[in-house]
């Protein structure tokens, strides 16, 4: 039976372009119909394309990708997703940025260590990366807030007419329902907007 050269790309959301990993996976040749995508964020990591890329390659095949992220979130994802391909399945995988990781070169006990041990360091290293980023814009978005930088949607500006309605909501000529139509807010807006202000009682 033939081999079949498969190639898989994952890009972390529908925004993201994919062509970087096309571009890299192109001079392989690899046919159309053998490409897997998932645009998927790597919060929930659901990837039906991968899914159906395991179902399909058989011993023997070739799975391509550009990283060795690709293939999880977190060091033991990208640990058990080597393990499943090249133990369970019997399919080689070749990283195209780090070519120490291609088990179709040195089958031998020591090429095997080699590839074992390149992946431990590197899926470690991607691993701790992503905790580092993670950490840096929770410190950046904590050093923002102290300098007085508000997150989040724009409070919604007062109306023109608020003083006149919200004189007539204290006076209790209207309700909080018909006070907080006439000004464009929801009522739990309202109460917001007026949190320093006296207010009346629901009538």
């Amino acid at each position: 039976m033939q081999h079949k050269t498969f190639g898989y790309i994952r890009v972390s959301s529908k925004e993201q372009n994919e062509d970087r990993q096309l571009i890299a996976l192109a001079p392989l040749g690899i046919p159309k119909r053998n490409l897997y995508i998932d645009k998927q964020s790597g919060k929930n990591f659901d990837r039906p394309a991968y899914k159906q890329l395991v179902k399909h390659m058989r011993r023997g095949d070739l799975l391509c990708i550009k990283s060795i992220d690709r293939l999880g979130r977190n060091y033991a994802e990208i640990i058990e997703q080597w393990r499943v391909i090249t133990q369970e399945k019997g399919v080689d995988i070749r990283v195209l940025d780090m070519p120490l990781l291609d088990t179709t070169y040195c089958k031998d006990l020591l090429g095997t260590f080699i590839a074992d041990l390149v992946l431990q360091v590197l899926s470690f290293a991607s691993q701790l990366e992503r905790d580092n980023t993670l950490q840096r814009q929770a410190e950046g978005i904590a050093a923002a807030k102290a300098r007085g930088m508000v997150f989040g949607k724009e409070p919604l500006p007062f109306p023109e007419n608020f003083e006149t309605v919200y004189s007539r909501w204290r006076a209790k000529e209207l309700t909080t329902k018909e006070t907080a139509a006439l000004c464009g807010f929801s009522r739990r807006a309202l109460y917001e907007k007026t949190q320093n202000r006296r207010q009346p009682k629901e009538m």
